[in-house]
């Protein structure tokens, strides 16, 4: 029996039958949208900068400036929004840093014992800040600087901090150095960018200083804000100074 009309199978176009093909939107249906959504913009802000702003045609030689304000707008837009995406990065970042700084000063407060408190600083430190190594560095007057048995710990002769970071500064921030064996011993190969932050114990007791290094050059840069690692720096010598004063 001859099939019937309506039983043969639907033209296939493009390899899929006609029935399942997606539509193809064409500009009367944009317009039909935007019509029935004109709200549309303000709900998906992104869509504009897909859009190029269009260009009358004035001839003799005139200028759209039109054209031209709607474009430099477009563009200031796409600044805004790359601004907006590097603020929301940044500050992020800076929670993240501030939580860890919180995290390492608690650790330090909560040492039971003053060997435990130097442990903290020479191990723990480096995981809880996200760095390399931490070492911490005290100046000796002796005349041969000794070599201590404790990891991480360094005599250093009498004025390295000055000459380190001058009188005046607390830190200072390198981004890019060769660890110095003088402040990280074996470490030293490891560091590729550091902070370095004066500790001062007591009026009596001789300068200090905390040495933060990293594998990844640029990662202590000039100019950056040095607020929660000077903050840590504060907590530790107070931290130190008490622990020193019950010995006595």
């Amino acid at each position: 029996m001859a099939d019937r009309p309506q039983d043969q199978p639907k033209p296939v176009r493009g390899g899929l039958p006609a029935s399942v093909r997606p539509m193809e939107i064409g500009a009367r249906d944009v317009l039909a949208y935007m019509r029935d959504h004109p709200d549309f913009l303000n709900r998906h802000p992104e869509a504009l900068r897909l859009l190029r702003a269009p260009a009358r045609g004035t001839g003799d030689g005139v200028l759209d400036f039109q054209h031209f304000l709607l474009e430099r707008l477009r563009h200031e837009l796409l600044q805004l929004q790359d601004e907006q995406q590097n603020l929301i990065a940044t500050s992020r970042g800076n929670l993240a840093s501030q939580s860890r700084v919180h995290k390492a000063a608690l650790a330090l407060l909560r040492a039971p014992s003053f060997e435990h408190l130097l442990q903290i600083v020479t191990t723990d430190l480096s995981v809880l800040l996200d760095v390399d190594v931490v070492t911490l560095g005290v100046e000796s007057s002796a005349s041969r600087v000794p070599r201590l048995p404790v990891h991480g710990i360094h005599l250093l002769r009498a004025g390295t901090v000055d000459k380190l970071l001058g009188p005046t500064r607390d830190a200072l921030l390198c981004a890019d150095v060769q660890g110095d064996p003088v402040l990280y011993g074996e470490a030293a190969g490891l560091v590729r960018s550091q902070v370095l932050l004066r500790l001062s114990f007591s009026r009596s007791a001789p300068v200090g200083l905390m040495c933060i290094g990293t594998r990844s050059p640029n990662t202590f840069q000039p100019g950056l804000g040095t607020e929660l690692l000077t903050f840590l720096a504060r907590i530790l010598e107070i931290t130190i100074a008490q622990w020193l004063d019950r010995g006595r």
